[in-house]
């Protein structure tokens, strides 16, 4: 699948804003008959287009009251240094997300936490102590204003229909 068509846009589009349609309330949406549009998808699955369905879960309802932003500075940045921190920050549930950045630092993470002295408590035994860490900054977020689990699609061609 080299190319995406106003077809498989739309599918994109629809399954970001709500993937639990059923192949015939999709086809609906996106003006194809049922077995073209399952075709489509199962295509668009398989070039990797469309990763897997998740269900978006308020992490306050489940008392993850904190969410903080931990850039990690890392003594050294030798391949096999990097890798230890990588696999090591992977197993940690607590961190949600962790980028490569530019600029001061190796990485920033978004980190979840019950409250303020837990993660006081695991950036104490957990961050710091990750393999080649030199030093952590860590911002909190005050409210959230955005967050999206979306990518904007218009760049691909004709924006789809909402």
């Amino acid at each position: 699948m080299e190319r995406l068509d106003k077809f498989d846009l739309r599918i994109l589009h629809e399954l970001q804003a709500d993937a639990r349609l059923t192949n015939a309330e999709l086809a609906q949406r996106v003006g194809l008959s049922a077995a073209p549009c399952w075709r489509r998808v199962r295509a668009l699955e398989e070039a990797g287009y469309i990763r897997g369905y998740h269900a978006e879960i308020d992490r306050h309802k489940i008392g993850l009251g904190v969410l903080a932003f931990v850039r990690l500075d890392a003594d050294k940045n030798t391949g096999e240094r990097t890798r230890e921190m990588e696999e090591a920050i992977r197993r940690i549930p607590e961190i949600v997300a962790c980028h490569y950045i530019s600029g001061a630092g190796t990485f920033e993470l978004q980190v979840v936490s019950r409250d303020l002295d837990a993660f006081s408590q695991f950036a104490r035994k957990v961050l710091i102590n990750l393999p080649n860490v030199k030093d952590i900054h860590t911002s909190f977020s005050l409210g959230e204003v955005k967050a999206s689990s979306s990518w904007p699609l218009g760049h691909l061609g004709a924006e789809p229909a909402a």
